[in-house]
């Protein structure tokens, strides 16, 4: 057998289903190297800054990881801005989704919420809500939001910053997206870390 006989969906029998869960098991364990991949054409993005947006991503990882950030936070943080392409006005929500799965729900809510949070740097200049992120004010995670933005993500356009390549963090993403999807030892939700330790590897 090398497809499936179905047209469609509901047509399909156990033969059928048998046979396409070891392929899409085999398809989503190379969810890592896609997003590796994904990741390297945010050098094509928009332009405009000092620094294209892979190596924007590449120094938000890299500020998290010298500030001793857990691989939870250092992986969000190299993939917060995924979806710049793709999804140029909601990028936050679409990394948040690709990450909800294999990281604790306070990066994921973090990653799905930094786009408002960034609004209190330039939302005034552009017509925009600054204090967008008030909407939030009382959330567990808001204090780590805020801290994010303010640490990795608004301070990550410095084009002399030394940054870590991309191939430093792949072992990290591969890491991350072998975990379980949605295991509850990994999402762990309500639990917080923080985002810096002392002591971290330059």
């Amino acid at each position: 057998m090398d497809q499936v006989k179905f047209t469609a969906m509901k047509d399909g029998d156990k033969e059928d289903y048998d046979f396409l869960h070891p392929l899409e098991v085999e398809y989503a364990s190379g969810t890592a190297d896609r997003l590796l991949k994904a990741l390297v054409t945010l050098d094509e993005s928009m332009s405009g800054y000092q620094v294209t947006r892979l190596e924007h991503s590449t120094q938000s990882a890299t500020r998290a990881y010298r500030d001793g950030a857990d691989i939870d936070w250092v992986v969000s943080a190299l993939l917060h801005d995924i979806g710049d392409i793709f999804a140029p006005y909601n990028h936050d929500e679409y990394a948040a989704t690709i990450l909800k799965p294999f990281v604790r729900e306070q990066c994921t809510w973090v990653v799905e919420k930094h786009g408002d949070f960034q609004m209190l740097y330039y939302g005034h200049h552009v017509g925009g809500n600054q204090h967008k992120r008030d909407a939030y004010q009382g959330h567990p995670y808001f204090d780590d939001c805020a801290e994010f933005c303010e640490r990795w993500d608004q301070s990550s356009f410095d084009p002399d910053y030394d940054s870590k390549p991309i191939e430093f963090f792949a072992p990290m993403v591969h890491e991350v997206f072998a975990r379980t999807p949605y295991d509850p030892k990994v999402t762990r939700p309500g639990q917080r870390e923080p985002l810096t330790r002392p002591s971290q590897p330059a």
